[in-house]
């Protein structure tokens, strides 16, 4: 529980940074592109379908990007540090780090990977002193209600299968 307040902590810490700082990332995307990782004695470029997707698709849409990246980070350190839907927010950390460190960004990016896999792969138990022990059981009895009442429309006249 710990460590998932504290990598919630760093997102949170981030995130609400950027909201209140104006935070903009044309600079970083356009650099990134202009700069992509490369292989110090070749000089060949180490990622080029990222540099590519974040040439043709990102930097088109920084807009979108300005306002999910903050968002997203902020939401990943509420979801943490409360303990509610932990490992999609230690999945979606787990991916910004990973995006960030492909566009060529150190920083503290592979403490927080770390930390965030460590979380994890800690499964449904990194929840369980949070708000997962009560989110998780209601999850789970609303898809079991959403599955059966498939299957109830499937036995009583629904599409039968091809195969028997």
């Amino acid at each position: 529980m710990l460590l998932r307040v504290y990598l919630g902590w760093q997102w949170l810490e981030a995130g609400w940074h950027k909201l209140n700082g104006g935070f903009d990332a044309s600079k970083f995307l356009a650099n990134a592109v202009q700069y992509p990782v490369a292989d110090k004695t070749t000089e060949a470029v180490l990622f080029p379908n990222y540099t590519y997707f974040l040439e043709h698709v990102v930097l088109p849409n920084v807009k979108l990007i300005n306002f999910f990246i903050p968002v997203g980070e902020f939401l990943i350190g509420i979801g943490l540090i409360v303990g509610g839907l932990t490992l999609a927010a230690a999945f979606f950390g787990m991916m910004l780090n990973f995006l960030f460190l492909f566009a060529g960004t150190v920083s503290t990016n592979p403490w927080l990977l770390l930390l965030g896999f460590i979380v994890f792969a800690a499964g449904t138990n990194a929840g369980r002193i949070g708000l997962d022990y009560y989110l998780l059981p209601l999850l789970r009895s609303g898809w079991a209600k959403v599955t059966a009442h498939k299957g109830k429309a499937f036995r009583n006249g629904g599409h039968k299968p091809l195969l028997r």
